[in-house]
């Protein structure tokens, strides 16, 4: 069994759905301490020919807040969600499947919930079901309590040996963290997924690449982005 962990990311990039797609069983890793300036509630979309945040307004948190503990700042994210489909339809209206992605992302905003986590993980969902991503997500947070004490490699390796995974996959960020003679003297095969460097066409401007998924959907009929999902090399 191929297992894959990851935090919960805001329609993350193309790689994080190659890695999701290529493993059994997803571990939304949403137990551990939020860092503001990661990709838990914003990624970057094409505007005028450059990179442009979208970021998902938070409530105050304490440094040790948990993923699975942050929330959105309602009367912020209620006035926020419309400036940002007016920003995406500003961005991509011109795209060719603007049509077809838009929806995704409105659902994503609309789903009912506060939590950060969740609302990453329904950003997830929807891109998954729109693809044919079959894998099921687990939340970490639901496992056994005392896993949540532990911390790095030691979490991970508890893990995949609860789930009895044989092969441990992770991103190509994430070599540094990892020692492959630790995972293999408990049976368990590590490697890591890098993504092919891909070309797509963007309005005919330079290509601007690790842009969010809905940068790729945007520009990419959906049989072509269910390609791109094998467009990776594991080591």
């Amino acid at each position: 069994m191929k297992l894959g962990i990851m935090q919960p990311y805001f329609f993350p990039y193309l790689g994080y759905f190659q890695l999701l797609h290529a493993v059994d069983k997803w571990m939304v890793h949403d137990d551990v301490q939020f860092i503001k300036q990661g990709w838990i509630h914003r990624n970057r979309i094409l505007l005028n020919g450059a990179p442009h945040y979208m970021t998902i307004p938070l409530a105050r948190m304490s440094a040790d807040t948990r993923i699975d503990q942050a929330h959105l700042h309602e009367p912020t994210f209620e006035k926020w969600k419309p400036k940002l489909f007016r920003l995406l339809q500003s961005a991509y209206r011109r795209a060719p499947y603007y049509d077809a992605v838009q929806p995704l992302v409105e659902a994503t905003l609309n789903h009912d919930t506060t939590s950060v986590a969740e609302m990453a993980m329904e950003s997830l969902r929807q891109v998954c079901r729109y693809l044919g991503i079959t894998t099921p997500m687990v939340k970490t947070s639901s496992k056994a309590p005392e896993l949540v004490a532990l911390k790095g490699q030691d979490k991970v390796l508890a893990l995949c040996r609860q789930e009895r995974a044989q092969t441990y996959i992770n991103l190509i960020g994430g070599v540094s963290l990892y020692d492959r003679e630790a995972f293999s003297a408990q049976g368990i095969t590590l490697q890591f997924l890098q993504l092919n460097e891909i070309h797509y066409p963007q309005f005919g401007e330079p290509f601007v690449p690790n842009l969010s998924i809905v940068d790729v959907l945007m520009f990419n009929p959906k049989e072509r982005v269910q390609e791109l999902l094998q467009e990776y090399r594991l080591q």
